[in-house]
């Protein structure tokens, strides 16, 4: 059994792809020729290596020596010695083959070859080696040459198995001969003897059991394997079909969430391409592959095999491991469940379009005309092209909030289950340049805890005020975000600490980790904490920290240590440490962790079990900084991002920008048109779509929606100004409109009474002119009447209210207005604390009223309290807002 497994892997790696149709007419004129060719029937020899200046390092040719096939669909082998006795590494393949005379090539590694003549036909009953091929490098389709990463190489000769490397090509229309040329394709290898401590290795995932059936339009290969060895780091990948193949991926599969690694066309020239994502893949995890086919303009079945009649499925990984544990081949046939790729990314099975232009300059040589090009198939929309039309432009609302908010610096925001924005902001606090010494040690203590409350509710469609808390706590606020429980967590910069808050405006905090105003980097302190996230499935919470120590922590729901790391990177032998991690978010559908690396000018995402690094975004259009990310688990996810302005990279427009998770394209810039950002600190998005700015600088909130949305809005808003005007004048009408007369009936009689005579004309008319004089001025009366008797009753109330408060204060009593049941003006008296009637709170949302400073905003729903030193906060605190700075930073 397992010599039949041995030999039908064996079948299936020599007989890698063949024809794929007409021989292009231009191809006989286009034969691939290089400078070492000097006549076409001379070829460098291939026997000694040639050193480069640098001792460690040298250089090899294997080339075909001078061969004319004399046959069709022709597999020739050639072997070379492995150069050194000692190991030896490759870190760089140029190829040098034309796909007008070699349809692929590929290179292995073997213990001993299949022949020692000077070549020999390597097809079926004689491969290239006796036994345990090891595939060290593939090549079509005009690839280009392969460079590995540094310090990675394949590790021949020495303490290895592979002794000897056999060169393969297959040649596939021997028309290409007819001139009389000998074949001197090859490769070269750029190697050193420099031991390297990461070993690269191929991992082949391909499928043996495709049956595609004729005039079928999509037919699925799925390959499956489950991952049984030690950490491999995949960093390109290469895909392989014939003519029938239309697109090829691969993935890791970890926890049901899967990993894009390559997703490429096989038509496209097949070379080894970079990983689309750096992926590290570990015990236990599934690797997943698909080959996506079209059987249309075919009349039989095309199976798995050799032939220019059948076709192959392979996914190539080129992969890095340690050096101690390293494997240089592994390999996966097993075919894919269905219970498994019922969940693979939709776009696995969307066609990469390949223009006819394209396909007439790659084609191959072949017998076939009756598949139609891939362009004529109607194709469905990439998926990344989906997401651009669901995705609208981002717009400011210009006019929110309706009623204006006093903040200081706002440096934190979020959203509730309810979708309320949560501000948190300074107060009359500011970070200037004198605020923190050179060990990061707060200097201002005696500006004493922020007197205003730094945590609003605001209602996210008008932008009125709830709630208010966070009076007497902070000194220097930064990032808040709010748990599955609505509970708030915050982080303070300049006492060093993070905090968990309950929603009942308490001042006494439920969990604090963290000294005060002890800056550290252990695990029980802080140094400068920017931002908080929860993990909404397990409660666990990730602490961004910060400005002066570069690293994510870990802690369980309550404030428990868990774990930390750093940054992460692709290629982990050049990891650049986070340079002050700003904010962050929690990707609740993926699970990961995103985290805004502000200096660095880049996001990156982490598994958020392990730390484990998935990703990292880095756009030009970040200008080197990015404030803030946030996410919204639509379309496939969306990455809400903020840059700011950068000291050290080139200066860019500030701009808010929504990024596709999957295939991280922008796919929406924003700024504001009504001002300019100046320094965009946090960005949250609702359910809805909405999006929430906190700038810094400006002490402002400014809220973006679709531009759909905001053309509604416009639309809606001018309906309603046009039906009030409406209604406005009916009323006026209705009221002056004269009264009808109507006969009167007396009390006592049920007699009508005689009607007068006719008058006459000019008496009519007279009656008539008075009649409308009077029920004009009756009218005029009852409106001026009715404007003035709410004046009169407002008055009459203050001075009411005056007066009892007068009396009450004599009388050694204090009182707290608050508001009725009803919600009326009239307050009941109660309890302890100081307040009044704020008119200037009334009239405030009234256009044409202007706040001069910071005066008292009532609050909907909370309570009136003094201003004493002594105040402690309420469910609902007074909002108070801070006095205007004097200077800024």
């Amino acid at each position: 059994m397992g010599a039949l497994v041995r030999y039908t892997l064996f079948f299936t790696l020599v007989c890698q792809s063949h024809s794929l149709g007409v021989r292009n007419p231009l191809s006989r004129i286009k034969r691939y020729q290089e400078n070492a060719w000097s006549l076409p029937n001379e070829c460098p020899r291939t026997t000694q290596p040639v050193l480069l200046p640098n001792s460690n390092n040298f250089s090899m040719d294997i080339r075909m020596p001078g061969v004319i096939p004399t046959a069709s669909e022709s597999y020739l082998c050639v072997a070379i010695k492995v150069p050194t006795e000692r190991a030896s590494y490759i870190v760089d393949f140029m190829p040098h083959a034309s796909m007008d005379t070699a349809h692929h090539m590929l290179l292995y590694g073997c213990n001993s070859p299949a022949s020692t003549d000077s070549y020999w036909e390597c097809g079926i009953e004689r491969g290239p080696c006796r036994y345990d091929p090891k595939i060290i490098y593939a090549w079509a389709r005009n690839a280009p040459p392969t460079k590995l990463p540094k310090d990675v190489g394949f590790k021949v000769g020495g303490d290895t198995t592979i002794t000897h490397f056999v060169l393969q090509i297959h040649y596939g229309d021997v028309n290409a001969f007819r001139d009389g040329h000998r074949d001197c394709s090859g490769v070269t290898l750029r190697m050193t003897s420099k031991p390297q401590p990461y070993i690269a290795g191929i991992y082949l995932m391909m499928s043996k059991n495709t049956r595609i059936l004729p005039g079928k339009r999509v037919t699925n290969a799925d390959i499956e394997c489950t991952y049984r060895f030690f950490p491999m780091y995949p960093f390109a990948f290469r895909t392989h079909t014939h003519q029938l193949g239309k697109v090829v991926s691969g993935y890791r599969v970890r926890d049901g969430q899967w990993t894009l690694i390559g997703r490429q066309s096989p038509q496209l020239p097949q070379a080894f391409y970079p990983a689309q994502n750096p992926v590290k893949v570990a015990y236990g995890d599934k690797l997943a592959a698909r080959c996506v086919f079209t059987g249309e303009g075919k009349t039989s079945v095309t199976t798995i095999g050799g032939t220019s009649e059948d076709e192959m499925c392979n996914f190539y990984i080129m992969y890095y491991m340690d050096s101690k544990h390293a494997i240089p081949y592994m390999n996966c046939v097993e075919d894919g469940k269905s219970d498994l790729f019922k969940y693979i990314p939709n776009e696995a099975n969307v066609p990469i379009p390949v223009s006819p232009d394209m396909m007439m300059t790659m084609q191959g040589h072949g017998h076939h005309t009756d598949v139609q090009d891939s362009s004529a198939l109607p194709q469905p929309k990439r998926e990344e092209e989906d997401v651009l039309d669901q995705v609208s432009h981002l717009e400011e609302m210009t006019d929110w909030p309706e009623v204006q908010l006093q903040l200081g610096q706002v440096s934190g925001l979020a959203l509730d289950s309810n979708d309320n924005l949560v501000i948190f902001h300074r107060g009359d606090h500011r970070w200037e340049v004198s605020s923190f010494d050179n060990q990061r040690v707060y200097q201002q203590r005696s500006l004493g805890p922020i007197q205003q409350s730094t945590i609003l509710v605001v209602d996210p469609v008008k932008g009125n005020v709830l709630r208010a808390t966070g009076r007497n706590m902070f000194y220097l606020p930064h990032g808040i975000s709010t748990d599955k429980n609505n509970d708030y967590w915050v982080t303070d910069v300049a006492l060093h600490q993070v905090f968990k808050l309950g929603t009942n405006g308490g001042n006494q905090p439920l969990v604090v980790l963290g000294q005060a105003f002890e800056p550290g980097s252990d695990r029980k302190h802080f140094c400068q904490p920017t931002d908080v996230a929860e993990d909404p499935l397990t409660g666990n919470i990730y602490v961004s920290d910060g400005y002066c120590n570069s690293r994510i922590l870990k802690f369980s729901p309550e404030g428990n240590y868990l774990m930390h790391w750093g940054a992460g990177s692709s290629d982990r032998r050049k990891r650049l440490p986070f340079k002050i991690p700003h904010s962050l978010t929690f990707l609740p559908d993926k699970r990961e962790l995103c985290v805004a690396d502000r200096e660095n000018g880049r996001i990156q995402c982490f598994l958020a079990e392990s730390g484990e690094f998935v990703k990292e975004i880095k756009k030009d259009e970040f200008g080197g900084e990015v404030f803030a990310v946030s996410y919204a688990p639509v379309h496939g996810g969306l990455i809400y991002a903020v840059n700011g302005e950068s000291g050290y990279g080139q200066s860019v427009p500030l701009k808010g920008f929504v990024i596709d998770y999957s295939t991280k394209q922008i796919l929406d810039s924003f700024s504001p048109d009504s001002q300019e950002f100046k320094m965009p600190h946090d960005i949250v998005v609702s359910n809805d779509g909405s999006v929430f700015v906190g700038d810094v600088a400006t002490d402002s909130v400014i809220k973006f929606v679709s531009s759909e949305k905001a053309e509604h809005r416009s639309v809606k808003k001018g309906g309603i100004e046009v039906q009030e005007i409406e209604e406005s004048e009916t009323f006026v009408q209705t009221h002056l409109k004269p009264l009808h007369k109507l006969p009167v009936q007396t009390p006592d009689s049920g007699q009508l009474k005689v009607p007068e005579p006719p008058r006459k004309p000019e008496e009519n008319h007279k009656v008539e002119s008075v009649s409308k004089q009077s029920v004009q001025g009756t009218s005029a009366a009852i409106i001026t009447t009715l404007l003035l008797i709410p004046l009169v009753v407002v008055i009459a109330l203050g001075v009411f209210i005056r007066w009892r408060k007068t009396r009450m204060y004599r009388d050694g009593s204090e009182v707290k207005l608050e508001p009725s049941s009803s919600g009326g003006l009239l307050e009941k008296i109660r309890g302890k604390a100081g307040g009044g009637l704020n008119l200037g709170n009334f009239f405030a949302t009234h256009k044409g009223y202007s706040r001069k400073g910071f005066d008292r905003l009532s609050t909907e729903g909370s309570d009136q309290e003094k201003d004493d030193e002594d105040a402690t906060d309420s469910e609902n605190e007074e909002y108070i807002a801070p006095p205007p700075p004097s200077t800024s930073s």
